[in-house]
């Protein structure tokens, strides 16, 4: 944690008084951590809730799990004015009507994304304090749909493993002994917990995807080039994807719209013209499962006798829901060289790419690769701050330094023949079946203890998430079960490109059939958090 427990004490003291509520006549109570983004609107519509107290309420579970009880340690920064935009919007949607549906909607960011009015650190005390010149296309696109930036949240520094120089180690709230994943832990943790409704990551491998079955939430990667890479602390900007993290589908496939669109900064969108919408929620269909036709991709079997009871289950829910079951498998020599594939990209264009965004920092900072590592020798022990070493991720500032070019054939075989490669092969399974998705446990095991995650991190060996990086294809996430040690297992949905509204229409009708979701033990209700929400 590396924000001042009294900033949510500040932030709290300029409330003042509270507001009353009207009563609603007919109206459901619900704890607003399990409350969709439409059931929000329909409290706000309704005057049972207001954008100001759903801060509140958010805030109240910060201040409860992660600097106290389970320190969960997912916030790396708050947003000061958090409350007072919150008021504005209030104003706003009294005199001119919500702007979109996330209008007073709270959001957590990773901290790789940027934001004018809050640093964008990456997690590293090598970049502490930078103030980026603009929002990310992503967080503007929030913003101008009314959406309040509540806090930047911890990462695996650089977006690489599993904990940072300067947020320090993230817990996971179904078990504190365990990682909560990454590199996009900190949101993993902050949805699961009830921090926010929308959280935002970032997937060059596999670290929306990762997190979110970690920490039992719904995730995306979507198809690469749908959304701007501009204003994130690039990692890969050919396997690179920001997207939602949320507690639904619904909430997902909301602020997916909401983001989407053409950025002239960022030329990979261009790929999105004519095949972006603006409301994805239009797709959602609780019976899209019938009559589906989904390939069950069984080399992520026999790896944890738990996940694979839990997937097990999982696909006889599908069943019953009417969809056709297909057993697929993919060629060995794909399994076997997959994860290498990836890892021939990634260091070549970080060594690269990460000058490029350095570039747009303030003269104190390190402008490349090299002078990260110089800088990373200045630090040999825990500050006043308790910010530090993180060895294992300064250590691979090497590997990536001597990585070498985008021009050496390594690279280019992976990059101009392998992920083409991938593609066409994906393409293939999925047409020869005439199969609407492919389907898979999203992790093969259960995840790491705390004390060997460190140890765990790198390329080579099976993995279910690299086939969505190679191919740019969009991937869905969804909550499934628990296993016999109350740890979340979830399902994916891989689609073709562009193809979020078959995968978020499938993956909706699974939640709707199964509705697999629960908060942590570790992070429980807590008192006032239920609210109305009016009966249709």
């Amino acid at each position: 944690m590396r924000y001042a427990a009294s900033q949510i004490a500040i932030l709290f003291s300029v409330v003042g008084t509270l507001f009353v509520l009207a009563p609603i006549v007919s109206a459901k109570e619900i704890n607003f951590t399990q409350a969709t983004i439409s059931e929000l609107n329909a409290a706000f519509d309704g005057g049972a809730l207001t954008a100001e107290r759903l801060v509140e309420l958010c805030l109240q579970r910060i201040q409860a799990f992660d600097d106290q009880g389970p320190n969960l340690n997912a916030i790396i920064s708050l947003n000061p004015k958090a409350l007072e935009i919150a008021r504005a919007l209030d104003v706003e949607r009294k005199t001119k009507g919500p702007r979109s549906p996330v209008h007073g909607i709270p959001v957590i960011l990773k901290d790789n994304y940027d934001t004018f009015d809050m640093p964008t650190t990456g997690g590293s005390i090598l970049l502490e304090g930078s103030i980026a010149p603009d929002d990310a296309f992503m967080v503007k696109k929030l913003r101008e749909g009314g959406a309040i930036i509540l806090a930047k949240v911890n990462l695996g520094e650089f977006a690489n493993g599993y904990q940072s120089s300067l947020g320090g180690q993230s817990l996971n709230p179904h078990d504190l002994t365990r990682t909560p994943g990454g590199s996009s832990g900190g949101t993993g943790v902050g949805i699961a917990a009830g921090y926010a409704p929308i959280g935002l990551g970032t997937d060059t491998g596999g670290s929306i995807r990762g997190p979110s079955t970690i920490n039992g939430i719904v995730g995306l990667k979507p198809t690469h080039g749908l959304l701007s890479h501009d204003g994130i602390i690039p990692l890969a900007l050919s396997l690179d994807m920001g997207g939602p993290m949320t507690r639904s589908v619904y909430d997902t496939a909301v602020s997916l719209g909401v983001m989407s669109g053409i950025d002239p900064a960022d030329p990979y969108t261009n790929k999105s013209k004519g095949k972006f919408h603006t409301d994805y929620t239009q797709f959602l269909d609780a019976d899209a499962l019938k009559g589906a036709r989904l390939g069950v991709v069984r080399d992520f079997a026999g790896f944890d006798p738990d996940v694979d009871w839990v997937f097990q289950a999982a696909l006889k829910a599908m069943e019953r829901a009417g969809a056709t079951l297909v057993d697929v498998r993919y060629p060995k020599w794909f399994l076997a060289s997959a994860s290498d594939m990836l890892w021939s990209i990634y260091p070549p264009e970080f060594k690269v790419q990460i000058a490029d965004y350095l570039a747009t920092t303030d003269a104190k900072y390190p402008k490349t690769l090299d002078e990260l590592i110089e800088r990373s020798y200045e630090y040999t022990s825990l500050g006043e701050n308790g910010a530090g070493p993180n060895p294992y991720r300064w250590n691979f500032f090497n590997v990536e330094n001597a990585s070498g070019t985008l021009t050496d054939p390594g690279y280019i075989a992976a990059h101009d023949y392998g992920m083409p490669m991938t593609v066409s092969l994906i393409n293939g399974i999925l047409v020869k079946d005439n199969l609407d998705a492919l389907v898979y446990p999203t992790a093969l095991r259960r995840q790491l203890q705390i004390a060997t995650s460190s140890l765990s991190s790198g390329g080579g060996g099976i993995s279910t998430t690299v086939v969505g990086n190679l191919t740019g294809f969009p991937e869905l996430v969804v909550p499934a079960g628990f296993t016999t040690d109350d740890l979340p297992v979830t399902v994916s949905f891989l689609g073709t490109a562009f193809g979020e509204p078959k995968i978020l229409a499938l993956g909706y009708s699974f939640e709707q059939a199964t509705r697999a979701i629960r908060l942590p033990v570790n992070t429980p209700s807590l008192p006032g958090e239920m609210i109305e929400i009016p009966e249709k």
